[in-house]
């Protein structure tokens, strides 16, 4: 799954909340600066072509939808991260967390009780 731009990801960002909408919708919906309806549309067509969305006709327009969850990008994104700027380094991702997120033992703790309470269900 190739990781997407900026633009890409709020229209994405915004199927994902909205379920399916019409271009027009999209662009009621982007944050400004809201780029021209052609460079909101082709970007639209261009995730379309990538398999992120498909669409239903209705006359000449179209209602765009996600085929790919949120859930699944979050995972392929986080994955790609984890693996090219973290080496695979699992003590490396928990210092991230405890560092820049300001995570703290206590936090540590719960996160293990609530993976270990998962893995009895």
């Amino acid at each position: 799954m190739n990781h997407l731009n900026p633009l890409e990801e709020e229209i994405m960002q915004l199927f994902w909340e909205l379920e399916k909408a019409f271009p027009k919708e999209i662009i009621a919906y982007l944050k400004e600066p809201i780029p021209p309806y052609n460079t909101v549309l082709s970007t639209i067509r261009k995730l379309e072509k990538e398999g992120y969305l498909a669409f239903r006709r209705f006359g000449k327009s179209h209602q765009y939808y996600p085929l790919v969850k949120k859930g699944e990008y979050s995972r392929s994104f986080f994955k790609k991260l984890y693996h090219k700027y973290l080496n695979s380094d699992k003590a490396e991702l928990l210092s991230y967390f405890m560092e820049e997120e300001d995570m703290d033992t206590e936090d540590i703790k719960k996160l293990l009780k609530s993976m270990k309470d998962k893995n009895h269900d």
